[in-house]
């Protein structure tokens, strides 16, 4: 699991698995570091528009043109530099990657 440790919905999914009894590894992007390759695959597979978090305030801190001219190797560039723009949390499980939490798509993902 990826993510920021003080997020609440980081909190959620950790909470939920905790409780489930579901062993993870989680990476803080503040505390552990950001990893370029790693972002430019979920982009390459997931998309700007699926890895980029549009809801946060670090989006509405993007200029009007970051927006409007967002694609996966400006959203790269984003991320490199604040990975707080990411949606949260990102789990990788089994091959798959989910986006957010939803405890539906944990229960389905853990079955």
């Amino acid at each position: 699991m990826y993510g920021i440790k003080n997020c609440d919905t980081i909190k959620k999914a950790r909470k939920w698995l905790d409780e489930k009894g579901i062993g993870y590894t989680f990476h803080d992007y503040k505390k552990d570091g950001t990893n370029e390759a790693l972002f430019q695959d979920w982009l390459s597979s997931l998309g700007w528009e699926a890895v980029i978090n549009r809801r946060g305030t670090t989006w509405r801190k993007l200029s009007e043109e970051q927006k409007s001219s967002m694609d996966n190797s400006s959203a790269l560039a984003v991320m490199m530099e604040n990975p707080s723009i990411i949606k949260r949390p990102l789990l990788e499980h089994e091959g798959k990657r989910i986006l957010g939490f939803k405890a539906e798509e944990y229960e389905s993902a853990f079955k």
